[in-house]
């Protein structure tokens, strides 16, 4: 990108006062990796084993004692996590799976996947994820799991979703992607429920590049996950081998495990430091009257989470430009942000399959109003204002 000065308009500067543009654009995420990680990986590499093995089995353990120590299995996306899931649990042609049309679209595409149909209900407009109270309505007796989403790492309501899925014997698999080190009553998610599956894309809180993990529940889900995993193959001996059941290729790499070690010993920090900065907006957007011109801002939960995301609901009814004309001025300005997520129903693949607008007015509403702002641990304090201002300052200006 170009210089916002160069030096030959303005004459000789000293390198360190030279800034560039792409130094003071402010993107809406950043992974954060250490200098210690990086001289791991090149062990890792140096090491001549780059694929599964010792570092993937480490990371594992590490992630097992995370979460109480649970079976864990790690994969090289979180989103086969939900598909081996769903397998394991035997779902497939014919059944059902209540779901929330508000997330990334791959939470129902692994529905799809298994063949199985996904039933979406509405989202509180609050919190943002599953109506519970929605869901025993869309109970039909074809139905056969739950897959709820931690949107932002807000968990779900766990004591009522567990309840319901007792009530009618489902299986529950959490879309728990962005909620690594988010906590329900003091209890931290993937250490308690059914099958979770966690993220770690790089702009997690934790990243391994790409990859993510499934809790389970025993050692049997355990050999099933790690079968699905790569291509169903059991081997035995030196040289025997058999095929039970159509696997994938979804095994994580040592290297990745090795980013994910690093990682992991930094995740509390990593989160406390969301913690902070999400605490920083909500006095920004409050000293600047940002509600009172009806922005919407997310729950302000404290205690239970790990604040992956900080997303605002813009007010349509009073703005008089759509959302990409305030993600085009806060670009302008120099701020990334992200839409997380347009509502799902309402993609062409899920319209041919009947779903229309209108279907899910909530999740309709808020996917076309939310917005992803900057946050992640290596910004400053000083940017917390700065975006407010600049969100604040294009909604005042373009009200009716």
């Amino acid at each position: 990108m170009k210089r916002r000065d160069r030096a030959s308009d303005i004459g000789p500067v000293p390198a360190a006062r030279i800034e560039t543009a792409a130094e003071s654009f402010l993107p809406m995420t950043r992974p954060s990796i250490d200098e210690e990680t990086i001289a791991g990986v090149a062990e890792v590499l140096r090491s001549g084993w780059i694929t599964s093995g010792p570092q993937l089995q480490a990371f594992e353990a590490r992630l097992s004692e995370y979460v109480g120590g649970r079976p864990v299995r790690a994969f090289n996306s979180g989103t086969c996590t939900m598909e081996i899931a769903l397998r394991i649990a035997g779902i497939g042609p014919g059944d059902e799976v209540v779901t929330t049309p508000l997330s990334w679209v791959a939470t129902s595409n692994v529905i799809l996947a298994v063949g199985a149909r996904p039933i979406f209900v509405d989202i509180d407009p609050v919190t943002r994820n599953i109506d519970l109270d929605r869901i025993e309505p869309a109970i039909t007796p074809a139905t056969r799991a739950l897959l709820p989403v931690d949107l932002a790492g807000l968990p779900v309501d766990r004591d009522r979703l567990h309840q319901i899925a007792r009530r009618h014997g489902l299986r529950v698999i959490e879309d728990a992607a962005q909620a690594l080190g988010s906590t329900w009553r003091g209890r931290r998610i993937g250490s308690f429920g059914d099958f979770v599956s966690f993220s770690f894309h790089p702009a997690k809180n934790l990243t391994t590049i790409e990859g993510g993990c499934l809790v389970l529940n025993d050692a049997r889900e355990a050999g099933l996950a790690e079968r699905y995993r790569l291509q169903g193959v059991v081997r035995t001996g030196f040289d025997g081998m058999e095929v039970e059941i159509a696997g994938g290729k979804f095994n994580l790499t040592d290297v990745a495990a090795r980013v994910g070690l690093g990682q992991l010993e930094r995740l509390a920090g990593f989160n406390a430091r969301r913690r902070e900065l999400a605490s920083a907006y909500f006095r920004a957007f409050e000293d600047r009257g940002a509600r009172e011109l009806g922005l919407a801002l997310p729950v302000a939960d404290f205690a239970g989470t790990n604040w992956h995301m900080f997303q605002v609901v813009l007010p349509e009814e009073r703005l008089r430009v759509p959302r990409a004309e305030v993600m085009r001025l806060l670009h302008d300005a120099g701020i990334g942000t992200g839409v997380h997520y347009p509502a799902i129903h309402l993609f062409a693949l899920y319209r041919r399959l009947g779903w229309r607008p209108g279907d899910f007015p909530q999740a309709e509403y808020v996917g076309r109003n939310i917005l992803t702002l900057p946050l992640f641990p290596a910004m400053r304090d000083a940017d917390v204002p700065r975006v407010a201002e600049a969100l604040v300052g294009i909604l005042r200006a373009h009200l009716r």
